[in-house]
């Protein structure tokens, strides 16, 4: 099994010192982190030492480790500056992926698509701002906003679900669509439905749980309970898409891979006039039994080449959840 080598020591005949200043000290605080944890683990993952004065941070490291530590200090700075807090995990993500292209003032209000035009890549939902952080999920995005069909492939935590259901909120709240429906096959992962209490919804709805912690996370609980009730938001397993023609309404099939052939192409000719289809799915975690092929991987051969359907594939480096997740799923990777 391959492992990640651990960071060198700095070479003491190549010692540089590099000096970053931060002139808000409150939001300095707020960069090192508790009792210095930020400073602490970025000296751990670039292989540097980090030492305050004042208002002044001072790098010292191998000339590149030092410059890459106060880029990174810099981004996060910049970022609180912005307002937005430090998530665990930013510096993580910060070090992984590189410089990041800084907000260049807002969107216009009611015109999410604006924010391609040079502006952040933002989504604007009734509780939260959501920020797609990685190169992959920026483009993510875009392709939500303007693809009336869109997949989004690759590992947990990436955001595919997360992202897909924002935007449906966004464009519900902005009235582009009338609805929302998000759907799941019913597929066990090592545990029979029929085990579980309760009728049939009851023994549905804890395969529903993300698609509704993604919803309260974006709407008011009673905004939401009462849409849910009037059935302009809707959870639902993807077997109950059949027969029905989806109009003028964001529809999700969040873990897709577990979709059969004859599922998807059941689902995705739902498609109904003035709607937009999203399609998340992780290649390594089908559920499917032996012998059954994915309708996620059906659909990625037959629609790849269809102008209009768009394709976005994310991968360890977008993980946007603990950063030792990244490193379990290269882990996995490496092994298969």
């Amino acid at each position: 099994m391959a492992t990640t080598p651990l960071p060198q020591a700095p070479d003491p005949q190549a010692m540089h010192e590099e000096v970053a200043e931060f002139p808000d000290n409150r939001l300095l605080i707020d960069l090192c982190g508790e009792f210095d944890r930020n400073l602490a683990e970025l000296e751990e993952q670039l292989a540097v030492q980090i030492m305050r004065r004042g208002n002044q941070l001072a790098v010292v490291g191998e000339p590149e480790a030092a410059q890459e530590a106060v880029r990174v200090l810099q981004s996060l700075y910049e970022r609180l500056e912005s307002g937005k807090p430090l998530d665990h995990g930013d510096l993580d993500r910060a070090v992984r992926m590189g410089p990041q292209t800084q907000p260049q003032g807002r969107t216009r209000d009611g015109d999410q698509l604006e924010m391609f035009r040079g502006g952040p890549v933002e989504i604007k939902t009734r509780k939260k701002l959501v920020e797609p952080r990685t190169k992959a999920q920026k483009e993510y995005v875009k392709t939500l906003f303007s693809r009336d069909l869109a997949f989004g492939i690759g590992p947990a935590g990436t955001g595919k679900t997360y992202l897909a259901v924002a935007v449906g909120v966004s464009m519900f709240i902005e009235g582009r669509v009338d609805r929302i429906i998000l759907a799941r096959p019913a597929v066990e992962a090592g545990e029979k439905l029929g085990y579980l209490p309760g009728d049939m919804k009851e023994k549905v709805d804890p395969y529903m749980q993300p698609l509704y912690d993604a919803l309260r996370d974006f709407l008011p609980g009673k905004q939401l309970a009462k849409l849910m009730e009037e059935g302009r938001i809707e959870i639902a397993p993807l077997a109950f898409m059949r027969g029905r023609t989806l109009s003028n309404a964001f529809v999700v099939l969040d873990e897709a891979q577990n979709a059969t052939s004859m599922q998807m192409k059941m689902f995705l000719t739902r498609l109904g006039e003035g709607s937009r289809m999203v399609v998340t799915g992780d290649r390594s975690q089908v559920d499917l039994p032996r012998g059954v092929t994915s309708g996620l991987h059906d659909a990625e051969r037959l629609l790849k080449s269809i102008a209009g359907v768009g394709f976005t594939y994310f991968s360890a480096a977008d993980v946007v959840r603990h950063p030792l997740v990244a490193a379990i799923i290269e882990a996995y990777e490496a092994d298969g």
